[in-house]
């Protein structure tokens, strides 16, 4: 056998029997016993097994070493660190957002509910929460770490074998399937600045041998908890613990501060401000000296505060998973496996304190508590009212209430049980899953409308009159409690799965064997999110209204085929149908080509269709009533204010309340990939992959800008001179619509380096680069955005940009029983406007454009790790997570973080660092 053949197969065998490394298995040709008996793998993407993990379509493997090297306490966490991640994807520091809790990655920036996740290959049961009340995704966090074995990542679209949700990729994270022995993991993790700790601790079981003993058991049981980090812990940190941005450019009426007056027109703030009925001008109550350090104050009488001194930078976290398996030898060709996974999971999250005023939406319609016959006012007879016998509105931050604390409980199950083996030439595998999210949030310091209104307008409710500001020393608990109920809502998913399927060779062609693969799956999944108590009617100031029931009910089969038609060519194609019940059917194709000129190299391409059904959140019964961020083109033209209106207007939140549509159709999408895999020796691979993805048929909500250009808002009373309905832009009123198309492209590559240092050891290098070179959206009208290199599209999760370029690069060193490994992570710059060829999104108080150059700087932390086996059965291991501390570089537009950008969330929690020992008993 020449060389480059034997080097490949051994890789392929090492790969079969999950032997993983750093460095990819080719890496290790010279140094494994030759061999010719190739174990048959299935590789994600496909369901015929193969010896070799090189198909048309790109797949990064990711070991489980490579995972642990990271210094990562989760999968989730570790997983949006790839450089395929995107906008959209759901961090765990998210805990302001409608999915508070959970944890989603989002391939190709196309969010995480076109991304599909899978366990083993299968489905799991959605989060309860819909990320922004409408993307359902599967919450990463259920996964147990130490029972992870691999992660595969394809990157094409994959519904003609999956079905829906797969348009931007598969994330298959694949669990042990047998272990013996026990194994005692734990570790303890800790920021340089003495805050976050983390303790977590595993065991892993297992007995019985599935050749000797025709079966295997085997259990895992994960623990963890992780204390807060406060916004405020970071005071020292230069922006990343303070709202207050003026030092470093930025005016006092940039959203990070809150509680100024500017030409009339006033903010919330804890000493409260009241329109002069008489003037229409907004004057401060006094008090403020007393309950705000900002120094200096407003000029004009307001009272500055910082926004950020109450929230949570990190959430508090405690979490169980538990995994199982049991396999067992029915005949000499068939066997039975069993798998059951449990998680239960608490986190807390705190923000700012409520507001008495503003917009938000629910089922009847729009409330506009800022203005008009709805807005919150001190009564003619309150006795903090400067205004005796006139009402003033009022806005004030009710800092007496205290932080708004959003606390997220939920539990997943997942029972698969069935039977694989072979019947004739025929490989079957059949199985029935069940799986289940059950889910409460509740939450504390949200004011309840009516009740405000009454304490503040007539004092006749428990407590009498609330009493505000420096006053708010008077008033009751009774008082506290009728103003400001725990709300919850509750949500649940189930999932139930049936399917079979079978592979087989027909036949022997000129490179190899005609394989052929046939299934079949029925699936049902139900939906259901009981709104926030309140939020109904809505009765919750502030807080978007979320609801929604459905089922999905669908009926598929399939087919795939492998032809190695000559030595050097294989094609590859599947066709699946999928049939909704009461719904469209579709039918999705796809294929591929892989040909390999010489040894060294493989020339691979793939065309593919996919879609996404619409989901219950967008289709079903209920609605949402959500926020964004938004330039008012009307009080801010051309990114300046205009007369009357200030620059708060060029970057605001407001309200968007959104409807369902039951006459939604599925997103289509169409994908492309054309690569190579070079090898030119044993010790190097490389891959390099360009990809384009059309998704045409977008489910969206119509956009802020859209509709606020069509004036379908609510404003403020506070209107520009001479122009009636001028007023601050408090809400938009929007649609679920089939309105856009999305063409994202781009190039991956991946490189890998081994090099052998004799007595020096082993040095593996590996470097992963991502690049986006367009991401255009369509809208209806025929206009275009372009979101490639700036910080669009704001119209989904974070608002954190799509920057054009991410690098991951590894070295691992392992000299005897000791290794080193160090990442360096990039995120490359973009600019700081919401597409490409808008205005800037933010200005320094000169109106000079910001941060410098209007640009988000690029991002580059370093990560460090080691292992150490001390002696046979114990291992210690330990990392530095941001080793040299980086900060992250101040992004004023991003709503998922105060002052930083959730991309860049090491650079704000700063050094970090864990230590950890392993025992393994045989």
């Amino acid at each position: 056998m020449p060389h480059a053949t034997l080097s490949r197969a051994i890789r392929r065998a090492l790969f079969a029997a999950t032997i993983a490394s750093v460095a990819p298995a080719a890496a290790y040709a010279q140094d494994a016993p030759p061999t010719t008996t190739l174990d048959r793998i299935e590789v994600t993407g496909s369901n015929i097994s193969r010896g070799d993990m090189e198909t048309a379509s790109p797949v990064q493997v990711v070991s489980r070493e490579e995972i642990d090297r990271t210094g990562k306490a989760t999968i989730a966490e570790y997983l949006q660190t790839l450089t395929t991640d995107g906008s959209g994807s759901v961090p765990r520091s998210y805990g302001t957002g409608f999915a508070a809790g959970g944890t989603g990655i989002s391939l190709r920036g196309l969010g995480a509910g076109s991304t599909l996740v899978l366990l083993n290959g299968r489905r799991t049961a959605p989060y309860g929460l819909a990320d922004d009340g409408q993307k359902v995704f599967t919450d990463l966090s259920t996964i147990p770490l130490d029972a992870v074995e691999r992660v595969e990542v394809l990157k094409d679209g994959a519904s003609a074998i999956y079905g829906s949700d797969a348009i931007a990729g598969v994330v298959n994270i694949i669990l042990r399937k047998e272990f013996n022995g026990v194994t005692v993991r734990s570790s303890y993790g800790v920021s340089g600045e003495g805050d976050g700790q983390q303790a977590k601790a595993s065991v892993t079981f297992g007995f019985g041998n599935l050749a000797e003993d025709r079966y295997n058991v085997f259990f895992n049981i994960e623990g963890s908890q992780t204390d807060e980090i406060q916004v405020a812990d970071r005071r020292d940190r230069k922006w990343i613990g303070t709202g207050d941005a003026r030092r470093w450019g930025y005016s006092q009426t940039k959203r990070f501060m809150n509680g100024y007056i500017l030409d009339g027109d006033a903010t919330q703030s804890p000493a409260g401000s009241v329109k002069n009925p008489g003037t229409g001008q907004y004057v401060g109550l006094p008090g403020c000296a007393q309950l705000s350090p900002v120094t200096p104050q407003d000029p004009a009488g307001g009272c500055l505060w910082q926004s950020g001194q109450f929230n949570s930078l990190t959430p508090e976290e405690k979490y169980v998973n538990l995994f199982g398996r049991g396999t067992f030898a029915i005949s000499d060709n068939f066997e039975a496996y069993v798998e059951a996974g449990y998680s239960k999971k608490k986190s807390t999250f705190y923000n700012t304190p409520s507001t008495v005023s503003g917009a938000w939406g629910y089922p009847g319609g729009p409330v506009n508590a800022d203005s008009g016959d709805g807005a919150v006012v001190l009564g003619p007879n309150h006795p903090d009212n400067p205004f005796p016998g006139q009402s003033a509105n009022l806005r004030y931050a009710a800092f007496d209430v205290g932080p708004r604390i959003i606390r997220s409980d939920s539990e997943f199950s997942r029972i698969l049980a069935g039977i694989k083996g072979t019947a004739g030439a025929w490989d079957m595998d059949v199985a029935y899953l069940h799986s289940q999210s059950d889910l409460t949030n509740t939450r504390d310091g949200f004011l309840r409308y009516s009740a405000v209104r009454d304490a503040l307008t007539n004092g006749t409710g428990p407590g009498g009159y609330w009493r505000i500001g420096q006053n708010a020393n008077l008033n009751s608990q009774a008082l506290y409690d009728y103003i400001s109920p725990t709300i919850h809502a509750d949500g649940k998913t189930t999932l139930d799965l049936f399917d079979i399927k079978g592979s087989r060779s027909l036949m022997d062609l000129k490179g190899g064997s005609l394989g052929v693969a046939l299934g079949a799956e029925w699936r049902r999944q139900k939906a259901e999110l009981k709104p926030q108590t309140y939020t109904d009617i809505g009765d919750i100031i502030g807080l978007g209204y979320s609801s929604y029931s459905g089922t999905q009910e669908v009926a598929a089969a399939y087919a795939e085929v492998v032809a190695p038609v000559l030595e050097s060519l294989e094609l590859s194609g599947a066709v699946r149908f999928d049939s909704y019940k009461g719904g469209d059917n579709a039918t999705t194709p796809k294929f591929g080509v892989k040909w390999q000129p010489i040894q060294q190299l493989a020339l691979r391409a793939t065309y593919a269709e996919g879609f996404r059904a619409p989901n219950p959140a967008e289709s079903g019964k209920g609605g949402l009533a959500g926020f964004a961020a938004a330039a008012d083109s009307l009080r801010c033209p051309g990114g300046n204010p205009a007369p009357g209106g200030s620059v708060r207007d060029c970057d605001i939140q407001i309200a968007v309340i959104t409807s369902p549509n039951p006459d939604l159709k599925p997103e289509e999408s169409k994908s492309y990939t054309v690569g190579l895999v070079f090898e030119p020796t044993p010790n190097t691979t490389v891959t390099l992959d360009g990809w384009k993805i059309e998704r045409t048929n977008e489910i969206n909500v119509e956009t802020t800008d859209a509709a606020i250009a069509a004036g379908h808002v609510i404003r403020s009373d506070n209107n520009l001179p001479g122009q009636p309905n001028s007023g601050t832009l408090l809400a938009a009123l929007a649609n679920y619509v089939n309105s856009a198309s999305t063409t994202v492209r781009g190039v991956d590559l991946d490189v890998r380096q081994r090099f052998d240092l004799s007595a020096h050891g082993k040095l593996n290098l590996d470097l992963q680069w991502s690049h986006v070179s367009s991401f255009e959206r369509e809208e209806e009208d025929g206009s275009k955005l372009e979101f490639a290199g700036t910080h669009g599209n704001c119209d989904v999760t974070n608002c954190i940009g799509t920057p054009k370029d991410k690098i991951n690069f590894g070295a691992t060193w392992e000299i005897g029983n000791f290794s080193l490994s160090g990442i360096a992570n990039y995120v490359s710059s973009f600019k700081n406007v919401r597409s490409k060829g808008g205005t800037c999104a933010s200005r320094y108080a000169d109106g000079t454009e910001a941060p410098g150059g209007c640009r988000i700087p690029s991002f580059t932390t370093f990560d460090l790790s080691g292992r150490w086996k001390a002696q046979d059965g114990v291992e210690v291991f330990g990392s530095i997570q941001n080793l040299t501390d980086k900060i992250a570089p101040l992004d004023p537009l991003t709503y998922g973080a105060i002052n930083y950008n959730p991309m860049h969330s090491s650079g704000a929690i700063g050094r970090y660092f864990t230590l950890g020992v392993k025992y393994t008993f045989n």
